[in-house]
């Protein structure tokens, strides 16, 4: 059993530990109950509830967005690398990222300079990125959602 400043009180018969816990005004609490003897601790069970919601909420916090990177068909060389090395960075950060060519004007009569920029990303990228949605063209714009990678297991 444990008390309620980490101190080890040892093994107490369960009447003994159900009165320690009164004296002290908390409640005498099982926190693991396979071990052999079970352990219990003596905590204010209310604020042990508290805290339990607050670490789960935290977990819950850390979900990953949806990143998105624009491109144009006729993109320069330096600017799609600056690009590729963005998602690049959000895709080791774990994030999904959405590559979205979008085209002006007459650009839309030739969506297969999309699909080659958006060939060229993924040559980029490597194993680093997985196509979670193939590119389609949708209106203007030519969309493909990366997910990152699963890592291999050693």
């Amino acid at each position: 059993m444990v008390a309620d400043d980490n101190e080890q009180l040892g093994i107490l018969p369960i009447d003994e530990a159900l009165n320690k816990a009164e004296e002290s005004g908390l409640d005498l609490v099982e926190v693991a109950p396979n071990a052999s003897p079970p352990v219990c601790r003596i905590m204010d069970y209310g604020k042990y509830k508290y805290d339990l919601k607050k670490q789960s909420g935290a977990k819950k916090q850390k979900i990953h967005t949806l990143k998105e990177i624009k491109f144009r068909p006729n993109i320069g060389v330096h600017d799609l690398n600056v690009k590729v090395n963005r998602i690049r960075e959000f895709l080791t950060e774990g994030h999904k990222t959405k590559v979205r060519i979008f085209f002006r004007g007459r650009e839309i009569t030739h969506p297969d300079r999309g699909r080659e920029l958006a060939k060229g990303i993924l040559e980029d990228l490597g194993e680093l990125a997985t196509v979670e949605s193939d590119p389609k063209l949708e209106g203007k714009n030519l969309v493909m959602v990366l997910s990152p990678a699963k890592k291999k297991e050693q």
